[in-house]
């Protein structure tokens, strides 16, 4: 994703709030959330009833989320099993933070695609671009190695594996790596959209520092908000070594910053969350 989308769309902030709150841990249910409470609790963060339903409808028309019951009967929204898949991938990357450091290897991603099916060469280079991959070549994409499970799921899960080789290597261009890296990634855009992070949260993180007791509305309206924006930045940025970025990469600061307020406001807020899933 870049940061030219808009920001806290309902849908994004619904995705993130099944992630941080509705698959059964941090006071979240493993099944349904109740429409009502869906609403109420998004309608904190400044999303109205209307949108949370259209958002809803939108993300059920793409598999992501099934209608179900709760235990009492409400009507309610649960997780697909590909929506726990792709939450539980996408948490080694937003919470783990995994950074590949220079000579573990490159993930190559080589694909054909008939002509007559050439809407799938299109889902597959979206695909690829928001798994972090760069482009090192016309029909050749490269990521950091770690991301070889997350992207064969990915794959896998959209039906579009038979189309696609996988390879795993080094580089021995005659470049340095380094001059190679900002050849395949667009640096100053990744670099713009940490420091556009960090611009925003950073002062959030400040006022938290200072703040004590921790509301938990406060903090799990601060903590959803900061987690829907962060967690884009593990995909456009996937863990490219250290070594070979610019010495004032913003990166990492992002990093810390967001594990901080995750530390300090995730279990807080989820002292909000569970009265109204009550």
């Amino acid at each position: 994703m870049t940061d030219q989308q808009p920001l806290h769309t309902p849908r994004s902030l619904i995705v993130t709030f099944y992630g941080a709150y509705g698959r059964g841990d941090a006071g979240g249910p493993a099944g349904p959330v109740p429409i009502a409470a869906l609403i109420r609790l998004l309608g904190a963060v400044g999303v109205d009833s209307p949108s949370v339903r259209s958002a809803v409808s939108r993300l059920k028309r793409r598999g992501l989320l099934v209608a179900g019951r709760t235990p009492g009967g409400a009507a309610g929204y649960g997780l697909s099993d590909g929506a726990r898949q792709l939450l539980d991938d996408g948490d080694r990357r937003i919470y783990g933070r995994p950074t590949a450091r220079a000579g573990h290897g490159w993930l190559l991603a080589v694909f054909s695609v008939p002509e007559h099916e050439r809407h799938k060469r299109h889902l597959l280079r979206s695909r690829l671009s928001r798994l972090g991959f760069g482009t090192a070549a016309p029909g050749v994409w490269i990521a950091p190695a770690h991301v070889h499970e997350e992207t064969r799921h990915t794959l896998e899960r959209l039906g579009l594996a038979s189309y696609v080789d996988l390879f795993r290597g080094s580089h021995l261009g005659f470049e340095p790596t380094a001059e190679s890296v900002a050849r395949w990634w667009d640096l100053d855009a990744l670099a713009a959209q940490h420091r556009a992070f960090l611009d925003t949260h950073e002062p959030v993180l400040r006022r938290w520092t200072r703040r004590k007791p921790v509301p938990p509305e406060a903090a799990y309206r601060d903590y959803l908000l900061a987690l829907d924006r962060w967690r884009r930045l593990p995909y456009a940025d996937p863990g490219l070594p250290a070594g070979l970025l610019p010495a004032d990469w913003p990166g990492g600061r992002a990093a810390r910053v967001f594990a901080v307020l995750h530390a300090r406001l995730r279990d807080a807020g989820a002292q909000f969350v569970a009265p109204a899933l009550a």
